[in-house]
């Protein structure tokens, strides 16, 4: 794994758009040695909106730092290391505003990024999002604002469960140029609090494709936003895909 240093910045808005979908569905997505990780049967993805600021090396100060809205397709997974059970995210897509970031991705942020252009309109409580990307593959229009509980339909039955459950899944996996590899890496939040995030109206052409999820497979669950939070980012080390056989277990 290449040398990427430790990125440090401030998370002005991060919006989490989540969805329940039926464990079969998500399995035939997912490559090795990645499983759904089930809350009361069912998978969870979704979306990550994030708006960055100050982003640069940590030791830099914070006026040398870019910001740019950013997107990654999410999915709540579980595999093993050593026999020891771990969890974090795959993520199949990321898309930005950032050109720096396209340009150098898996050198100052792991993982293939794919330019978008993002229209934001956010007054501190109610947020519109939308983004095209540049290759036409990704679409999605979010209208919404801060609430105070979480729907009554969501599997989170607290705040507090659905906040430790994104919490636990700081460590992502991402997609690369190369099939086989998978970049990592880790959020590492110092001051991690959730909302509730009302959706008036969510269009995301990743999950509302029939081919990858057919009718009936998946539905809306909740949201969630954080504002103002001081993180660094991680990188970890890169997954080879061929290390694991079709069971997720390391192939000998």
């Amino acid at each position: 794994m290449s040398y990427i240093p430790v990125i440090r910045g401030v998370i002005g808005r991060r919006i989490l758009i989540n969805y329940q979908v039926d464990p079969s569905t998500i399995t035939s997505i997912l490559p090795a040695p990645f499983r759904p990780k089930l809350i009361d049967g069912v998978a969870i993805a979704g979306i990550c909106l994030i708006h960055l600021q100050a982003i640069r090396p940590k030791g830099m100060p914070s006026f040398v730092g870019f910001s740019s809205e950013n997107a990654a397709h999410r999915i709540a997974v579980t595999w093993d290391e050593q026999g020891v059970a771990k969890e974090g995210v795959y993520i199949p897509r990321r898309d930005t505003s950032s050109s720096l970031s396209t340009l150098v991705g898996g050198k100052l942020f792991p993982g293939m990024h794919h330019r978008a252009a993002f229209t934001v309109a956010d007054d501190g409580y109610n947020v519109r999002v939308a983004l095209v990307s540049e290759d036409g593959q990704t679409r999605l229009r979010l209208v919404g604002q801060e609430a105070s509980a979480l729907p009554s339909s969501s599997v989170f039955t607290t705040l507090d469960d659905a906040s430790e459950f994104f919490q636990r899944g700081s460590v992502g996996y991402s997609a690369t140029q190369h099939p086989d590899h998978l970049d990592c890496l880790e959020l590492r939040s110092f001051n991690w609090k959730v909302r509730p995030f009302h959706v008036d109206q969510v269009e995301a052409s990743f999950f509302d494709d029939q081919r990858l999820f057919p009718a009936g497979s998946i539905k809306f669950d909740s949201a969630l936003i954080m504002r103002n939070v001081e993180h660094e980012w991680h990188s970890c080390d890169q997954l080879s895909q061929s290390s694991y056989d079709e069971r997720g277990v390391i192939a000998r």
